[in-house]
């Protein structure tokens, strides 16, 4: 998976930047509780382990 195609899953499931500091991005929605910080490269692929990470941390994938 490539960081916009996970930027685009969270953006689907309601979450929203939050905030912004260079290439890192914190994404956010008003019932979650936690803030999901993505490292955005583009159109590279996101490592797997990396990737299944922030899935789990968004409530995306158990």
């Amino acid at each position: 998976m490539s960081f916009s195609q996970l930027v685009r899953l969270l953006k689907t499931n309601g979450f929203g930047i939050v905030k912004e500091k260079g290439s890192i991005r914190y994404y956010g929605k008003t019932d979650w509780d936690k803030l999901i910080r993505v490292d955005y490269h583009g159109s590279k692929e996101f490592p797997t382990g990396t990737c299944d990470a922030v899935l789990k941390a968004a409530g995306i994938k158990d």
